[in-house]
């Protein structure tokens, strides 16, 4: 890394870093136990969240050089936030790794292939509904046509790097094109209606995850709820914030906004706790703009997980039945930004004639973080070997999460450990309608 990038790195650390907030980590290490990373490192001190802070602390002070070291340092850092809920002096740790990652992002020379590659999925694909549309067409055609089978069993797979092969045999099942392009905007309650809410569908939730968005809205249907869901909405801008691309991360929320806010709603719902997240931190994310930074306030105030929605709707106390062996892998930023865990737990043991199994470190992360298990490939593949330890000893039968890139990590996880006939991994939502359909089918003989 060249001084000259350096010194601009630096000094877009002192002008964007919350300096109080660095200040605020006593170094007291609360957060150890927490952070995945500074466990699978054999407790690394700079690959902690207090170790990171120092890092940071270290180049705003100018004893620090903003190197290749601290970069990678910062981009070991799965970003799942465990640290906050923990730390005493209450640090926003995830505020300072964006900010951080943002400025040497914008600083920082990327050779050609890497520009391109950035350009295209942050700024020609999750932001444009239609090219990801396309891209699943091409996928549903992928693995309907027989040519995904045909690939598969031939040795053309063993050239993919990593484990890009064992990640293409668990890309869920892509609905077709005009199952795609005939999404509704509006469906009403089944019987009283007690509550009106917009839901949030979305980029991959809506196209490769249609069918878990569908279940999501049929709960809230039963559950009482008018359900709106506004065309002009987008992708939420998470993986954006999270990459280094705050500014195309702000045009998104900027969208949503205006899609939502004119909305005579009692809440905005979704079943994606990564993208739940920063919907509900627009306000931080448009806090240097006065008047987006109010009508954020007003947006993220109604965002809720749709589990919150169906307990305070009494959901479970609604007939459900299923014969399973449950086991429920938090989702990090649904737990730690959100503040849900109790709510996925209350329906999954509500669930008549199912055996719920807590397990233990549940609230770590699996090791998924956005495009982490691509970019960070062996760290990912540490952390989610030592989560399949903790989720063979539950002897579940069934792994429950509520955010998509968790969902795919288990089921990684669930192939990597030959456990494909005796396990498997489904959303909140899913299980949640197969066992209300479940209680009514029973209910009808």
């Amino acid at each position: 890394m060249k001084q000259r990038v350096k010194e601009e790195i630096q000094e877009g650390f002192k002008k964007r870093l919350d300096y109080d907030e660095l200040l605020n980590c006593m170094r007291c290490g609360f957060c150890l136990p927490s952070c995945p990373t500074y466990g699978q490192t054999n407790q690394y001190e700079a690959a902690s969240p207090r170790g990171r802070i120092a890092l940071m602390k270290g180049v705003v002070d100018g004893v620090i050089e903003p190197d290749e070291s601290v970069e990678e340092q910062l981009n070991l850092c799965l970003g799942c936030r465990a640290c906050e809920p923990v730390c005493p002096s209450g640090v926003k740790y995830g505020h300072l790794l964006e900010e951080a990652r943002d400025v040497i992002q914008q600083e920082k020379k990327h050779k050609l292939p890497v520009r391109v590659l950035r350009h295209l999925v942050f700024k020609e694909f999750f932001p444009k509904k239609q090219r990801i549309k396309q891209l699943h067409y091409f996928l549903s055609f992928y693995q309907k046509s027989g040519m995904q089978t045909l690939l598969q069993k031939s040795s053309v797979m063993n050239i993919l790097p990593g484990n890009l092969a064992q990640m293409e045999k668990i890309i869920p099942k892509v609905p077709h094109k005009k199952e795609m392009n005939n999404r509704p905007t509006y469906l009403q309650a089944e019987g009283t209606s007690v509550r009106k809410v917009a839901f949030f569908a979305g980029c991959l939730m809506d196209t490769m995850f249609m069918e878990t968005n569908n279940a999501t809205l049929v709960l809230l249907q039963k559950a009482g709820c008018d359900v709106i869901i506004p065309e002009q909405q987008g992708c939420c801008g998470a993986l954006h914030a999270h990459s280094g691309e705050k500014d195309m991360a702000k045009q998104l929320a900027k969208i949503n906004i205006e899609a939502f806010e004119a909305l005579d709603v009692d809440d905005i719902v979704l079943n994606a706790g990564g993208c739940g997240a920063l919907l509900i931190e627009y306000d931080y994310l448009l806090r240097d703009e006065e008047e987006w930074h109010q009508r954020a306030k007003a947006f993220a105030r109604k965002v809720k997980d749709f589990s919150e929605i169906l307990v305070e709707q009494g959901f479970d106390e609604k007939p459900m039945s299923l014969d399973s062996h449950i086991t429920y892998q938090d989702s990090c930023h649904l737990r730690n930004v959100m503040k849900t865990s109790s709510a996925p737990r209350k329906l999954l043991k509500a669930i008549y004639g199912s055996q719920f199994q807590e397990m233990e470190e549940s609230d770590q992360c699996c090791g998924s973080a956005g495009i982490y298990n691509i970019t960070e490939q062996k760290m990912s593949m540490q952390i989610l070997d030592y989560k399949m330890n903790k989720v063979k000893a539950t002897n579940a039968h069934i792994i429950v999460t509520a955010n998509p890139g968790c969902l795919l990590q288990m089921k990684l996880g669930i192939s990597r450990e030959g456990l494909d006939s005796e396990v498997k991994a489904v959303h909140l939502a899913d299980l949640l309608l197969e066992a209300v359909q479940h209680s009514e089918a029973r209910n009808l003989v």
